[in-house]
């Protein structure tokens, strides 16, 4: 039969402090934002929106209208601008449903106060697998793939795939599972429900971390990540694979901006609530995460 699905244009962002894609998927006028980055500079804990306003340049360049602002997972490597281009661009955002298990974990860990509700209510919709969003003439299909986090999602549109951190690139592997409720078996059951949409499938990266020998890219296949793929390529069974992620991931040290991203992002994309001086702090748990050097 022939291949009816459409093929959205996809354009790629690269924040290269963090190593993030962020995409803006459109057809016609119809678009939608997925995994939009706030900057963050750490050593001055100040945050400007850079890279969200370059996405808001090329909305406005195309005339394009966003319905929807997608995030694949509560990130812990990059702070999330969900919430200011849900407010710039009057769009919705959406997360997996999963999200309430990831806030409530973090909950404890930062002793966040009754001001925070672990329900989800902070994004406008909480998805599920199966589930279909619209946005103008885009069908967005919603797969469930966590194990590197409990919420993470999926999104296919068209012949194009939004993986998160399931997979990078194939001489990089796949995604962590050892932050609070991460999965290998669960990752590895993911990765393979992706390997098995149609071959021609286009997967578009959450992060690749490139060698010097080239640049960053944002697409890879399906053929290249089932054969290359050094962790769950040329069938790697599941077995292996989870003693191969355990193994390594105990040696991987704390992502860099886990503790600031995470206050943020289960925020969906809102800084922490002023303070009575009415400045806004972030919290530093000590002794809590990874291992003395």
């Amino acid at each position: 039969m022939p291949d009816t699905r459409s093929r959205p244009e996809v354009k790629a962002f690269f924040h290269a402090d963090t190593n993030t894609f962020t995409y803006v998927v459109h057809e016609g006028r119809s678009a939608v934002v997925i995994d939009p980055v706030l900057d963050y500079d750490a050593a001055a804990a100040r945050v400007s929106t850079v890279q969200a306003d370059a996405v808001l340049a090329y909305v406005k360049e195309h005339r394009l209208t966003v319905e929807w602002i997608l995030e694949t997972h509560a990130h812990a490597d990059h702070l999330s601008a969900g919430d200011h281009l849900r407010d710039a661009l009057g769009a919705r955002l959406a997360i997996g449903r999963g999200i309430t298990q990831v806030q409530a974990r973090f909950k404890a860990l930062f002793g966040m106060g009754d001001e925070f509700v672990p329900d989800g209510r902070q994004f406008d919709q909480l998805l599920d697998d199966g589930d279909v969003l619209h946005a103008g003439v885009l069908d967005i299909r919603v797969m469930a793939t966590p194990g590197h986090t409990d919420d993470g999602l999926t999104y296919v549109i068209g012949d194009a795939a939004f993986i998160g951190d399931t997979m990078f690139a194939p001489e990089t592997g796949t995604a962590r599972c050892d932050f609070p409720g991460g999965d290998a078996t669960r990752l590895y059951r993911s990765i393979h429900s992706i390997l098995a949409l149609p071959e021609d499938t286009r997967l578009f990266l959450c992060h690749d971390y490139p060698p010097a020998s080239r640049s960053a890219e944002a697409q890879t296949s399906i053929a290249a990540q089932r054969e290359k793929n050094i962790h769950v390529g040329n069938g790697a069974s599941q077995d292996s694979f989870v003693t191969l992620r355990t193994t390594r991931d105990a040696t991987l040290p704390v992502p860099r901006l886990i503790l600031p991203s995470l206050q943020v992002n289960i925020r969906a994309g809102r800084l922490p609530p002023p303070d009575e001086d009415g400045n806004r702090y972030f919290r530093l748990p000590l002794n809590r995460l990874g291992k003395a050097s």
